[in-house]
């Protein structure tokens, strides 16, 4: 890196990049303009931390870059947006290989371009260890935002995606398991699945990503809401590949199911008469009350990642 320099860095992450009809002004000015025929701009941000969040022995600079911006854009997504545009800034010590930084910037493009969008800005600093920051300018389209706070009385409690993979991946990697690839692959990058978001964007009362955990998220929600959420938890869809996983590694699958984070599908709530779009699985209900009951029992609050918590379950 300190070869290279900052600006020969910035250079290399945007030789052949081609930027999509909403970047009126990208990269090389004070600031970039990105259109947005709603009038409305949806906004997001996320950080991962090298140790924290990543460790580049069990994930490639390709995957944290298209990890960045998969964490990003499922929040704008899980608001009914599709997004136009991102900003990305990197922290690095000089002694990190330039190879390092060009792997997560091209993980990045491919990412953002693979959802239509532009990489249009950022930085680049000097830190103690690596850095990723990544910003999600997102467009509704003319929609209604949908937001945690709208789940009605009545509604269906529906999810989309599969739940645990990340956390079985991250346990496998922890025991040093390289068993099990698809887990392994779906820790190192989400694959949110935005076309069933977008599909249930017009008819959702509330949605939002799950990140944290299922029941940390739909915790979020209800209480947004002030409503209570239930669920049946044989209900929520997950990979055969979980429960195999934690036979072999001896332990109750049904947690990484219920309270690990980073597997970026999406829970919300219809109206109990509302026709489901495709990739939707209903596990519970909407009722009067406050927080999460699972098979009958109510949760306790806790549980889920918490950056700041050391009972939350770490992401490496």
């Amino acid at each position: 890196m300190a070869d290279v320099g900052e600006f020969g860095v910035i250079a290399r992450s945007l030789e052949g990049r081609i930027q999509p009809l909403t970047t009126e002004l990208g990269p090389g000015d004070d600031a970039a303009i990105v259109t947005a025929a709603d009038g409305r701009v949806v906004i997001s941000s996320d950080m991962l931390v090298e140790g924290r969040h990543f460790r580049l022995d069990w994930s490639s600079p390709r995957d944290v870059g298209r990890k960045a911006v998969a964490q990003n854009a499922a929040d704008v997504v899980s608001m009914g947006a599709r997004a136009t545009a991102f900003t990305v800034s990197i922290g690095c010590p000089p002694s990190t290989p330039i190879d390092i930084v060009d792997g997560i910037s091209a993980g990045i493009w491919d990412a953002a371009t693979d959802l239509g969008a532009g990489v249009v800005g950022g930085d680049l600093v000097q830190s103690q260890e690596i850095v990723v920051s990544v910003t999600v300018l997102g467009d509704l389209g003319g929609g209604q935002a949908v937001t945690r706070s709208g789940a009605q009385v009545g509604d269906r409690v529906a999810v989309s995606g599969l739940f645990g993979c990340s956390a079985a991946g991250l346990a496998l990697l922890l025991a040093e398991r390289r068993t099990f690839p698809d887990l392994l692959a779906r820790h190192r990058v989400p694959q949110p699945p935005y076309q069933s978001a977008w599909a249930a964007a017009g008819t959702a009362h509330a949605m939002t990503d799950i990140s944290d955990g299922l029941i940390a998220d739909l915790r979020h929600l209800a209480t947004a809401s002030g409503v209570q959420v239930r669920i049946d938890s044989s209900s929520v869809p997950t990979s055969p590949e979980v429960a195999d996983a934690a036979a072999t590694l001896n332990v109750d699958p049904l947690e990484w199911i219920l309270s690990g984070g980073e597997d970026h599908g999406f829970a919300a709530t219809f109206a109990p008469d509302c026709e489901l779009a495709t990739g939707w699985t209903v596990i519970g209900d909407v009722v009067a009350g406050s927080g999460v009951v699972v098979d009958g029992a109510l949760r306790p609050s806790g549980g889920g990642w918490n950056s700041f918590s050391a009972t939350g379950a770490p992401s490496v």
